[in-house]
């Protein structure tokens, strides 16, 4: 609409497909008769001055943007050994940590971007605990920080049949303990051999603030089901897959200058 010369905005808020209008209606009705009323009776006072407003979650304030995504530099954190999230990257390659995923018995989905009443956010601490899902944790940071714009996962894989899924997810942990998810995304990936093979997953954009005392938390799985379809481990289609293959993911250190996660 832009790239057609249409005057536009945009609001992005924290409610899900169900939940927009129970907590939506009061931004979209009153955006909605601002609009109207400079179109309808040429009174432009009640239009925001710019041209994206954006909910900030973990700081729940609006923020005006003049742009979305908002122009940005990259900041990346790396996986380190023991579960930590660094800041500075590795040197070199090397094999991580190893988990196995069984398609039989598939990570579950939680939360996040679906269209029923279990979407959004959502206490991640079971799936976290899980054998079949990775998580790496940074310090808390003493002073808040600000994620606004896309977020995407790069990753360095092996497995030991050649075929796999990568469900990434960012979340927020509090002082409390308690892990919530952010964002999210899958990657899929074939690999030959031993040699890992680098995927990046797309984990859509975000306006988060993580405060003061939290932490950010990368999970790493097999998939989410039902979500995403399983990955069978074999090398067919999900779609028509009847046959199932536990399947051994293996993830590396990621060297610079090939940044991850976020």
């Amino acid at each position: 609409m832009r790239r057609a010369g249409c005057d536009t905005v945009l609001l992005v808020g924290p409610w899900t497909h169900t939940s927009a209008l129970q907590r939506g209606w009061p931004e979209v009705f009153a955006e909605s008769l601002a609009w109207l009323r400079a179109h309808l009776c040429a009174d432009p006072s009640g239009l925001r001055p710019t041209t994206v407003r954006a909910h900030v979650g973990g700081e729940n304030a609006w923020r005006d943007l003049g742009d979305r995504p908002p122009a940005a530099a990259d900041t990346p954190w790396y996986p380190a050994p023991g579960g930590q999230l660094v800041r500075r990257a590795p040197t070199d390659s090397a094999p991580l940590t190893t988990f196995r995923y069984d398609p039989a018995d598939p990570t579950p989905s939680l939360g996040g971007p679906l269209l029923s009443r279990t979407a959004g956010p959502r206490d991640n601490s079971a799936p976290d605990a899980r054998d079949d899902v990775l998580t790496f944790t940074g310090p808390p940071p003493t002073e808040p920080v600000d994620i606004l714009g896309p977020v995407s996962a790069r990753l360095s894989v092996s497995t030991d049949t050649g075929h796999a899924d990568v469900f990434t997810r960012l979340c927020d942990v509090d002082e409390q303990g308690r892990s919530v998810n952010v964002c999210d995304g899958l990657g899929r990936l074939r690999t030959t051999g031993d040699a890992p093979s680098r995927v990046t997953a797309p984990m859509s954009a975000t306006a988060h603030r993580f405060p003061a005392g939290h932490r950010i938390r990368w999970q790493i799985s097999g998939g989410a089901h039902p979500r995403y379809a399983r990955n069978p481990g074999t090398g067919r289609s999900p779609v028509d897959a009847t046959t199932f293959t536990p399947v051994r993911i293996t993830l590396h250190t990621v060297p610079s200058p090939w940044p991850a996660p976020c």
